[in-house]
């Protein structure tokens, strides 16, 4: 089964566009002009991210991350 990571987007006021992080994956970030922009880069950004752990024969971390939010359901 295939690792689904948690996404984080927001509105940057000071770089004026969406981030979207993983926080699972250290330093996984992208932006674009829109939330959906910014999340098709992130994704993009995940790709390389784990095919550099994988030729670097190291495993990915599993996904860990759940909001506050979740939490309380």
């Amino acid at each position: 089964m295939k690792a689904r990571y948690h996404i984080n987007v927001f509105y940057s006021e000071e770089d004026k566009c969406c981030i979207a992080n993983i926080p699972d994956l250290k330093y996984c970030s992208a932006h674009g002009e829109t939330p959906d922009e910014a999340v098709r880069e992130v994704l993009v950004a995940q790709k390389l991210w784990l095919e550099s752990m994988r030729a670097a024969h190291k495993r990915a971390p599993e996904p860990k991350y759940h909001p506050a939010v979740y939490a309380l359901a």
